[in-house]
């Protein structure tokens, strides 16, 4: 994994999920864009209530900055082509509305 920074903007809205042992998590994905202009979609993962917090408190198109460890990932489309995209596991989560952290 990668420790990394990714600003973009939150597609749709984030859903708290519950896992085993009935612990909580938030799932979401954010459109930021790559170096090349083309966007990069995110998958994002948060366990820390804080984090959680914010992400939740978010709506779809809200700016959103993430730190965390992130894992790269291609995917196919429709037309078989090929588009990068990444796997967080967000740490922290600053947003303009609230920042949360682990």
């Amino acid at each position: 994994m990668i420790d990394g920074l990714v600003a973009g903007s939150l597609v749709g809205v984030a859903e708290m999920r519950e896992g085993k042992n009935a612990t909580h998590f938030v799932v979401a994905k954010v459109r930021a864009a790559a170096g090349d202009g083309e966007p990069v979609l995110v998958n994002v993962i948060a366990f820390a209530p804080a984090a959680c917090a914010a992400l939740l408190a978010l709506n779809d198109g809200d700016s959103v900055a993430l730190a965390g460890a992130l894992t790269p990932k291609v995917w196919a489309d429709k037309q078989g082509n090929t588009r990068p995209a990444l796997d967080m596991v967000a740490a922290r989560v600053l947003t303009v509305q609230a920042q949360g952290e682990a």
